[in-house]
């Protein structure tokens, strides 16, 4: 009897690798989805109390999800040398030290300080996005979009809990002698940190580097010298793919944060408090993270163009529907959002595939950081105009052109169809 040979006996490893893989990063994806949504919650409301201006209330969102940009190159990069171990976990330490500087930006009450912070706490951002492409490093063929779900999904308990503690960290920061405002950023230092430390501790064998040592085994058993697995190249849509996917990504993250930065806004100038506003965030972040392995079951099962196509729907209804809503309801209001949460879901998810089956396995992780570059900068242009929008104009024109700009994704999608 023939003994398998050492690729058979290294691939034979890939399944328990992958469920330990993505039980680690449910874990890590749990705590850093409370401390993503630490900034989404309060951090247009302490700016505006800062500054006193709606004008810029934006900024905080454009700042933390610029320096997301800058973190996706770099967490992208270490990846790519060194492994998804310690490129997220040095991801997740980088916004924990932005929290803290919010934290002590508030107490010296230092615009200056508070902006530089910001810029570093998008690192977390960034990374809470990069787990995901962890996730498929392993996954079988035709599975792919259901584990990218997986680590999604995850970040929903983290989700909605974080604006849910926006009033009890307010009052725990306000014993502390903190401003209240401040108090979620505690939390989200304390979640970062402690995301990293399992990362750090727990994602062993690295994923992208045990995929790497499958494809050179079994090159080398097949006796080619590609490098890649069959799986990992990902002809279906050609060069043409990383732009698609990047494109769908792009648009969806723009529309998704421009609204969500502006919402609180709308609502405290409604009456509304912060415990309001923190639960129609809530509704919003597990809107963006629940469906997740329905997502990915159809993005598996129907391709993800269609999902693509579903998504711009999606975020046109949303836009309809907020810029349509009585500023009074918190119940359309916090549809509305479900809804921006669902479609931004659907982008990522089909984008996301997209990308996986178009990057070749020896260029993956750099190439994935460069696109979550371009991901982050719509979303800074997004939180950034949407203030300015806001003040010039109104929250109903800016979710409502929100909603039109986000069919745009349906001519680039059949456009992709067709050359298919």
């Amino acid at each position: 009897m023939t003994s398998p040979g050492p690729a058979a006996t290294d691939r034979s490893r890939r399944p328990e690798a992958q469920r330990r893989t993505l039980t680690v990063l449910v874990m890590s994806q749990i705590l850093s989805g409370a401390g993503l949504a630490a900034g989404v919650t309060v951090g247009a409301l302490l700016a505006q109390d800062m500054l006193g201006s709606t004008g810029l209330a934006g900024l905080p969102s454009a700042l933390f999800t610029a320096g997301s940009a800058l973190a996706a190159v770099a967490v992208g990069r270490v990846s790519q040398a060194h492994g998804r171990r310690p490129g997220l976990t040095a991801g997740y330490l980088t916004g924990a030290v932005g929290s803290a500087g919010v934290v002590a930006a508030a107490v010296a009450d230092n615009p200056v300080l508070l902006f530089a912070a910001l810029f570093v706490y998008g690192a977390g951002t960034a990374t809470n996005l990069q787990a995901r492409y962890a996730g498929a490093d392993l996954a079988a063929p035709g599975h792919q979009a259901r584990a990218v779900s997986t680590v999604l999904v995850a970040t929903t308990l983290g989700g909605v809990t974080g604006p849910n503690l926006a009033a009890p960290t307010g009052a725990l920061a306000g014993h502390l002698g903190i401003p209240a405002l401040a108090g979620p950023f505690l939390l989200s230092g304390a979640a970062y940190a402690l995301a990293a430390l399992v990362l750090a501790v727990r994602l062993r064998p690295d994923p992208l580097l045990l995929a790497r040592t499958l494809a050179e085994a079994k090159d080398a058993e097949a006796g080619t010298g590609t490098g890649v697995e069959p799986d990992a190249v990902g002809t279906s849509y050609g060069r043409g793919g990383v732009v698609l996917g990047a494109l769908v990504m792009v648009l969806t993250q723009l529309v998704m944060v421009a609204v969500m930065t502006m919402t609180p806004v709308h609502m405290r100038e409604h009456g509304h408090g912060t415990a309001a506003s923190g639960l129609v965030i809530a509704v919003h972040i597990g809107a963006m993270y629940l469906p997740s392995p329905l997502t990915g079951w159809l993005v598996d099962r129907h391709g993800p163009l269609r999902i693509a196509a579903a998504s711009g729907l999606t975020l046109l209804a949303s836009g309809v529907l907020a810029g349509l809503a009585p500023g009074d309801s918190v119940g359309l209001l916090a549809l509305a959002l479900a809804l921006l949460g669902l479609g931004w879901n659907l982008g990522l998810v089909s984008g996301t595939a997209i990308i996986t089956g178009a990057v070749p396995l020896a260029t993956r992780a750099r190439t994935q950081g460069l696109v979550d570059v371009s991901i982050a900068l719509a979303g800074a242009t997004g939180g950034m105009t949407s203030g300015i929008m806001v003040a010039a104009t109104s929250y109903p024109v800016l979710a409502l052109t929100c909603g039109a700009l986000a069919l745009a994704l349906l001519p680039a999608v059949a456009a992709t169809a067709y050359r298919r």
